[in-house]
């Protein structure tokens, strides 16, 4: 029996359980977010957490205590410049879980892991990036039902058929 054993074990060995929650946490240092199975994005979390608070304390000691467990110079020095000062204000809970639903293939259920600095949507994208998402997106030619190119002519006379035949029917 497991009495008192709280370790989320995640179907791995103490190695491979540790670094792939310190490669997690730097994927979610680098991008912000990540998306992931909800039982690892609970675990990853934690140590999440715990790289803010080293962050936020700022010395040489806690920036190798943070080297130690991330093993990447470039995330740990990103963690010190911009997160640690990001939630310097907050005292506590840095990331948030936004379900996602059911993974298809094996039905696991998915979440995304993100910093509690951004805004959170339903698809998991911050409004900026919905934003340059639109405006790059070229916009469709109108065409006929043989699939010619409409002129723009033929389009003025159908927005103005429209208020003809309503200003007949007033008559």
């Amino acid at each position: 029996m497991r009495h008192k054993k709280r370790t989320a074990k995640l179907g791995m060995k103490s190695q491979h359980r540790r670094a792939t929650l310190a490669n997690m946490v730097c994927s979610l240092i680098q991008h912000s977010r990540i998306t992931t199975t909800i039982a690892r994005a609970k675990v990853a979390r934690r140590y999440a957490d715990k790289m803010v608070t080293l962050a936020k304390k700022g010395t040489v000691h806690h920036r190798r205590q943070a080297l130690a467990f991330l093993r990447h110079k470039d995330t740990v020095s990103k963690l010190f410049a911009e997160l640690g000062k990001q939630h310097g204000d907050r005292q506590g809970g840095y990331t948030r879980i936004i379900r996602l639903g059911n993974r298809p293939g094996d039905a696991a259920e998915m979440a995304i892991l993100e910093w509690t600095g951004t805004v959170a949507t339903a698809t998991g994208e911050t409004p900026e990036e919905g934003k340059a998402a639109k405006e790059t997106k070229p916009k469709a030619e109108k065409t006929d039902k043989a699939g010619k190119k409409e002129t723009k002519k033929e389009e003025a006379k159908k927005k103005d058929a429209p208020a003809e035949k309503e200003e007949a029917a007033v008559k």
